[in-house]
């Protein structure tokens, strides 16, 4: 199980996020367009750098449903492969059988 703190940072983190989103593509489509003046472009630039380093998309990490883990995330069931394993096993993820040849 993963420290408390380190999953509440990550949740704070994913909010700050969906708060800056639709700022963070505004002045990344002022920086990307080849028709915006450079004066538009650093204008754009210095406004991006102003804002919260965790409001940066890069910085959620992928964590475990079930424990937080972050290593050995499994993207399609959002849960780490040891979470994985024993819910499957148990029969507790629809569609998972263990295979046998």
């Amino acid at each position: 199980m993963a420290k408390i703190s380190k999953v509440v940072k990550n949740e704070k983190r994913k909010k700050i996020v969906s708060q800056y989103a639709e700022r963070r593509a505004g002045l990344k489509k002022i920086i990307n367009n080849p028709i915006s003046t450079p004066e538009q472009v650093d204008e754009a630039v210095m406004k991006l750098q102003k804002m919260p380093r965790d409001a940066s998309p890069v910085r959620v990490r992928n964590r475990c449903s079930q424990t937080g883990r972050t290593r050995g995330f499994l993207r399609k069931f959002g849960m780490s492969r040891i979470a994985f394993r024993e819910l499957s096993l148990e029969g507790q993820i629809p569609g998972v059988i263990k295979s046998s040849w």
